[in-house]
């Protein structure tokens, strides 16, 4: 392997020289606007984790009028946050030299949302009732529900970002993440949907992936690891440390970001092991595994929606993930 092993070596050497050198300047585009779902990453900007290692981290949000996706290959950005393995399968297909460095979220976020009360509280009874799904959802997740469990794209009905006709509606159900819609909707129809995160039901895509052009990974192998462990740290005090100043960065970048909904989606995330479950616990946030990735590959073949073709190794790389950054630091957080 051409990069330090020893993250305490790695981090130590490039602190070394941090002060006898100017920063590196990266920038790092997200996937929406700020919120508490990119939180690892403002609480290592904020506590200066990155710059320890020799970073000068600018976060870029993404948003209704940004697509950082595209600013990638083409060097207008160095980090993207992706959303799960799906979008990197396509940039192997389409021969987009990115690659996929760090994973962390363990679990795809994507949830189903039903009415308390109604006759569907289990993952068996959804088959029964119509669901509003976005489209995207629809030629993804849910060609997979309807490979492994038999769901109809009958029941399907267009989901427009708009939760009024399912509250509406106690008959219907309706996609959302697990951060953000359940909260709209308990504000807004005053009581808590039933819960279904696909992940728990076989859906094993990473999340929020971090991605990078290859040429940096091999010509830069050092700032790539500094990003993904700084990052690891970042989410580790996110979740178990002081967060309070990466809060008020995620407010400055998203003025109209609740306290409430912060508060929320920080709940969410830890009760339900978005970003830190699984292979994480011992191998740290972002850990990725060959077997993972070629069990989600092989379902979404089967469900038809990526070719068999494809090679799925070139879509990541776990040579800067699975070393432990951050696990004795959430112990001594934790206290135990």
């Amino acid at each position: 392997m051409r990069i330090l092993k020893s993250f305490g070596v790695a981090f130590a050497a490039l602190s070394v020289s941090t002060s006898a050198f100017a920063l590196e300047k990266v920038s790092f585009g997200t996937n929406w606007v700020a919120q508490a779902e990119h939180g690892g990453y403002y609480q290592a900007v904020a506590d200066g984790t990155y710059e320890a290692c020799g970073l000068e981290v600018e976060i870029k949000p993404g948003g209704p009028q940004a697509n950082n996706r595209i600013l990638l290959p083409v060097g207008k950005i160095d980090f993207l946050m992706g959303g799960n393995m799906l979008q990197a399968f396509s940039a192997v297909e389409q021969g987009i030299p990115t690659t996929v460095v760090a994973a962390h979220f363990q679990k795809e976020p994507q949830v189903l949302l039903t009415h308390p009360d109604a006759g569907h509280d289990t993952w068996e009874s959804l088959k029964d009732i119509n669901l509003l799904i976005g489209k995207g959802g629809l030629n993804s997740y849910y060609q997979w529900m309807i490979a492994e469990f038999g769901f109809s794209a009958d029941q399907v009905r267009p989901y427009t970002y708009n939760s009024a006709p399912f509250l509406a509606d106690k008959d219907l159900g309706q996609q959302g993440y697990i951060t953000s819609e359940p909260f709209a909707i308990e504000k807004e129809g005053g009581f808590k949907p039933n819960i279904f995160l696909i992940a728990d039901y076989g859906y094993d895509s990473y999340g929020t992936t971090v991605e990078t052009r290859t040429e940096l990974i091999e010509n830069k192998p050092e700032v790539v690891k500094c990003f993904v462990d700084g990052s690891a740290l970042g989410w580790v005090n996110f979740l178990y440390g002081d967060n309070a100043k990466a809060l008020e960065l995620i407010k400055k970048d998203n003025p109209g970001m609740s306290d409430e909904q912060l508060a929320f989606s920080i709940e969410k995330m830890k009760e339900y092991g978005i970003v830190d479950s699984g292979d994480s616990l011992t191998m740290g946030i972002g850990a990725m595994t060959d077997e993972r990735n070629k069990s989600f590959f092989d379902k979404m073949v089967e469900a038809g929606v990526v070719s068999a073709d494809v090679d799925v190794s070139k879509a990541y790389t776990l040579e800067f993930v699975n070393a432990g950054v951050g696990v004795d630091l959430k112990k001594k957080l934790a206290g135990n």
